[in-house]
């Protein structure tokens, strides 16, 4: 399983996470959030990382951005990853990966209802994954809250597909124990605040996730 840790904003945090486990790490590209990283840091964090042989998701997180300084960031960076977390159209997602057809694309939905689920179906063909997020009317993503797991258990894309929305090393289980996402995606479950980490709640996620097969393993590392 895919793990993404979500709003880095150091290079010491990014490589202990990826040193436990953890496949991609999400980089907030939109100024109005906390946990926004400007492109020049996030250039720092990655030539940090691929010192260090590190190969996995660089993903820079979107909203409702234009193309031109989209594409911008992304060659500043060298991020091979983008999430398209706002409002954007079929179309931009379209228009976005023939710009980028050596990226990885991926769609956030944030789910309030059952037509969010057939409306993330649509961008399927288009993205290599979506990510189901929850809603909140005023903020794109981090706010802790969880989806509705148990109306995800018929969401089957034709493509992968991320868990994201309110995990907690303490509710993984839960959140797993009926679904079976291709990632998930972490953010404010595992932080002391917005942009930084704690890295003994991250380390007791993947404790949890090597318990996995077996829910009655418990305490932590």
């Amino acid at each position: 399983m895919q793990v993404k840790i979500c709003g880095i904003t150091q290079a010491e945090q990014a490589l202990a996470i990826t040193h436990m486990g953890a496949t991609d790490l999400g980089f907030i590209c939109v100024a109005q959030s906390p946990r926004y990283v400007a492109p020049a840091q996030i250039a720092a964090i990655l030539t940090t990382l691929a010192e260090h042989d590190w190969r996995g998701g660089s993903v820079g997180v979107f909203a409702n951005a234009d193309l031109d300084p989209l594409l911008a960031v992304v060659q500043q960076t060298g991020l091979n990853t983008v999430q398209l977390h706002g409002a954007e159209t079929l179309a931009q997602c379209q228009h976005l990966r023939q710009a980028l057809p050596h990226h990885r694309l991926i769609k956030a939905i944030r789910v309030r209802t059952t037509a969010d689920l057939d409306q993330a179906l649509t961008y399927a063909p288009t993205v290599d994954a979506l990510l189901l997020d929850a809603y909140h009317p005023d903020h794109l993503g981090g706010t802790g809250l969880t989806l509705d797991w148990s109306a995800l258990q018929t969401f089957a894309p034709p493509c992968p597909w991320f868990l994201a929305g309110g995990l907690r090393p303490d509710n993984i289980h839960q959140a797993l124990a009926n679904l079976h996402p291709h990632g998930i995606d972490l953010s404010s479950g595992v932080e002391t605040r917005p942009g930084i980490k704690d890295l003994a709640l991250v380390q007791q996620l993947f404790h949890q996730l090597r318990c996995l097969p077996n829910p009655r393993c418990g305490g932590g590392d």
